[in-house]
């Protein structure tokens, strides 16, 4: 049986860093979307996304993602020691805010 905290939301940091490898590859669909638009609210237009190198079938995920965001001006992998492991993405510091 799951205990009560087993339940409660989990509070992740709104830095610009996602480390995908905690969440089920499931929820990436809304998850980088709803990061990016609280990095955005945050004034975070520089975002790693971090999602391993394994198969490639996460990284595509969150490639294609991107490519339909509105706020993500463009992405690239990342250039240090991790390369293919991680994407950056530039977000539009111009973009209007998201309404709540």
């Amino acid at each position: 049986m799951d205990s009560p905290e087993a339940n409660e939301p989990t509070e992740y940091p709104i830095d610009g860093v996602l480390d995908l490898h905690v969440f089920d590859p499931g929820v990436i669909g809304d998850l980088v979307p709803d990061y990016l638009r609280a990095c955005h609210a945050k004034g975070i237009c520089r975002v790693r996304i971090i999602h391993g190198k394994g198969t490639g079938r996460l990284r595509q995920g969150v490639v294609k993602l991107l490519d339909g965001d509105p706020l993500v001006l463009r992405h690239r992998p990342a250039t240090d020691r991790s390369s293919w492991g991680a994407t950056i993405a530039f977000l539009d510091p111009e973009a209007p805010p998201e309404p709540t």
